[in-house]
């Protein structure tokens, strides 16, 4: 297994979230990888926790990442975030990523959870994607 291309991964799936044109008409430049203190925006993406497991082979070294990315917003009803998350899922399906190191295989969506947070104030859609990498 190698862990190494962990930070390639995530550079590339921040860079496709901040340059993707549908994502960002929808919330700007607000999509971060660590949630800034202060004042947050209305409605904003986060790059959250991340699993990673061996998928090596007798070709090299490789490991299935399962990331999280939420949508968090305090607009009412889940409608806006639900348009940010199809924009998220959109711009990630099957993407061809380019690695610092490394290679994408594949980025696929695996499931979705929209729940109200905040004493429901809030709302959050939890997205779930799994990554296939190689080592090059």
């Amino acid at each position: 297994m190698s862990y190494a291309m962990s930070g390639a991964l995530q550079a590339a799936i921040f860079d496709a979230l901040t340059n993707d044109a549908a994502v960002t008409a929808l919330v700007g430049n607000n999509v971060y990888d660590a949630v800034p203190s202060g004042n947050l925006p209305e409605t904003y993406v986060s790059l959250g926790r991340e699993q990673a497991r061996d998928a090596s082979d007798q070709t090299g070294d490789g490991a299935l990442h399962t990331i999280d990315i939420s949508v968090i917003t305090t607009q009412p009803g889940f409608a806006g975030a639900k348009a940010v998350a199809g924009a998220i899922s959109d711009a990630l399906q099957d993407a061809d990523l380019p690695l610092s190191r490394g290679r994408l295989v594949y980025l696929r969506f695996q499931r979705a959870e929209a729940r109200r947070i905040d004493k429901n104030a809030g709302r959050e859609i939890r997205m779930r994607f799994r990554a296939r990498v190689e080592d090059e």
